[in-house]
């Protein structure tokens, strides 16, 4: 399908992903038009502090826009927003989408940012009014003065999200109860220890958890959720329900044209192309090989602010015909109330954890180690400890297992060069 010459990048998508996608091309020197497109009304926004301070009351709404209109007209991007895509095709020469407004946009160059969109609990009463789940600024306005008067809030989920609003609930007065199916907190994220520790310190603050607790049931009254019911028979009160049960990758655009996509995301690689060469995918949207050296090898998806820019700028540099692997150590952060969370590296396949620091004192660190080889760490009130071994991780060091413990000896010191292959 021909298109013409000057018709450009279209970027499907503009959460983090996109706006980063877009911010690369320029500083490549990308001079080509762009068109960026999201289905929601507002421009590009970010999105941690909607669990956090944004719920609290304590951010605002204007300060959450990465950038003015101005700074779009400068850089000759053209913002679409409350439009969606909802149809695309393409050839080699480039292609057509069409919004659901019968809005035609051609294109020679695609990137599919199309992000996530979160899980819905399959029970009975889950589309009553008071039941919440938070990945939009709409969500966000729509629990924010719910949660501002809430006596009883149940949080269906322990993940990071869920976590991080069980604790703004808690800080805005409200009785909060937090449901974890499986036996542990954050258990596909985080080591034993750390959901230990990070469930401890929640109770420590008034929020109930209930490990091994699934829901089978919402109770509504007059329309609205006033109850959780669970497998044991029991009945939790609520008057506001959050749902916090994961997320699922946008990946309808990629199946219609055709591309390898799996239930993890859309098939990526190093490179962030996709399947069909051309087109090029990146954030939470796209699974690829693991662009942590030391990580586990196999198809990875990161859900994070960092990953979705950093792989963005890879897809960024295949467009512009100079690839360079998207190749990083992956880090994470999690406030939830008073307590940070901050992890660098993947703690998965580790066989050796070393303790740092007094976890009950909600001050530490967990170093974790495959094979004699730093891969991961796990901080709580330990900014400098993260900081170092986020920079040792970048540079391809490690730190002597048998040293890291001693809390009195800065870990900058123990940084020592460290083989740096994959590992099985």
């Amino acid at each position: 399908m021909a298109t013409d010459e000057t018709a450009g990048t279209l970027v499907v998508g503009a959460g983090q992903a996109g706006i980063s996608l877009v911010t690369a091309l320029r500083e490549l020197g990308d001079t080509a038009p762009i068109a960026l497109v999201g289905d929601e009304p507002e421009a590009p926004y970010e999105r941690p502090p909607l669990s956090k301070s944004y719920l609290r009351g304590e951010h605002d709404r204007p300060t959450l826009v990465f950038h003015d209109a101005a700074w779009f007209a400068d850089l000759g991007v053209e913002l679409v927003t409350g439009d969606a895509v909802t149809t695309i095709e393409r050839d080699a020469r480039g292609g057509r989408a069409v919004t659901g407004s019968g809005r035609a946009l051609e294109f020679d160059r695609l990137a599919l940012t199309t992000g996530a969109v979160n899980r819905t609990l399959p029970l009975e009463g889950a589309d009553l009014e008071r039941v919440h789940s938070v990945r939009t600024l709409t969500d966000a306005d729509r629990l924010a003065p719910r949660l501002r008067v809430a006596r009883e809030v149940v949080v269906v989920g322990g993940g990071f999200i869920g976590l991080e609003i069980a604790a703004s609930a808690r800080a805005l007065g409200a009785a909060v109860t937090v449901l974890e199916a499986s036996d542990r907190l954050l258990g596909r994220s985080v080591t034993p220890l750390l959901s230990d520790t990070v469930r401890a310190a929640h109770e420590r603050r008034g929020t109930r958890v209930l490990l091994g607790a699934s829901a089978v049931g919402l109770i509504g009254e007059d329309g609205h959720a006033v109850g959780v019911a669970l497998a044991d028979g029991s009945v939790l009160d609520a008057d506001v329900v959050v749902v916090g049960v994961g997320v699922d990758p946008r990946t309808d655009l990629a199946a219609q044209l055709g591309l390898t996509v799996d239930p993890r995301g859309i098939v990526v690689d190093e490179h962030a192309r996709t399947s069909d060469g051309l087109t090029v995918a990146a954030g939470d949207c796209a699974v690829g090989p693991n662009p942590f050296a030391r990580g586990l090898v196999g198809p990875t998806r990161l859900e994070s602010v960092a990953h979705a820019t950093d792989q963005a700028r890879a897809a960024a540099a295949t467009l512009t015909g100079r690839p360079a692997a998207y190749a990083s150590v992956p880090w994470f952060w999690s406030d939830q109330g008073d307590l940070r969370l901050q992890i660098a590296g993947l703690p998965h396949g580790a066989d050796h954890t070393v303790v740092r620091g007094d976890p009950a004192a909600e001050r530490f660190s967990l170093l974790s180690y495959r094979d004699g080889l730093l891969i991961a760490i796990e901080s709580v009130g330990s900014p400098t400890d993260y900081l170092a071994v986020k920079r040792a991780l970048e540079k391809g060091m490690t730190i002597p297992a048998d040293s890291a413990a001693d809390s009195s000896v800065p870990l900058k010191r123990l940084i020592t060069r460290g083989r740096d292959t994959r590992s099985p």
